[in-house]
């Protein structure tokens, strides 16, 4: 498993060396873009009849834990790209999986414009964020981390009815 992630791992940093100039950015963009893909991957092997499944009462549902994911994209995202938390209350307004999963595609989108319009020199800035300071690249990193612990919660349900999550696919 540990050989497994760091195969994937090591792909998206070797990815993201390419001669942008910008090594800092492509590096956190490509660990973004796993994130991002294994989201949306999942979005489509979660059948409709799953969206209002959670394993226990204190826990999301199938749909809340994607339209969390949506919000954080733009909480995260508006930091850096506009120097605060964008709001977007996707988890309180959407209901149904197309109202989500277009939310969901949008706020990557949201995303991916962030990291278009970074370089290495602004992703060094330093700038405030959950009452501390923090560089804009820290805090598109923390992105993909609260991006990748949903996956991980996605993972567990995919798991729980029998499906293989897409980042075990071909194993």
């Amino acid at each position: 498993m540990k050989l497994a992630a760091a195969i994937v791992v090591s792909g998206a940093i070797l990815a993201a060396q390419t001669p942008s100039g910008n090594p800092l950015v492509d590096t956190s963009k490509a660990l973004y873009a796993i994130a991002k893909n294994d989201v949306l991957k999942s979005a489509d092997k979660i059948p409709d009849n799953l969206w209002s499944y959670q394993p226990t009462p204190e826990v999301r549902t199938v749909a809340q834990m994607f339209a969390h994911i949506a919000d954080g994209q733009y909480e995260f995202c508006g930091v850096p790209a506009e120097g605060k938390m964008v709001q977007k209350d996707v988890e309180k307004t959407a209901k149904t999986k197309k109202e989500i999963m277009a939310a969901v595609k949008e706020a990557f989108a949201y995303c991916d414009a962030a990291y278009a319009n970074m370089t290495d020199s602004s992703a060094a800035e330093v700038v405030p964020f959950f009452g501390r300071q923090a560089t804009r690249i820290g805090i598109m990193d923390f992105n993909i981390s609260h991006t990748m612990e949903h996956y991980g919660n996605l993972v567990t349900y995919m798991r729980l009815k029998n499906i293989v999550p897409p980042s075990s696919e071909g194993r």
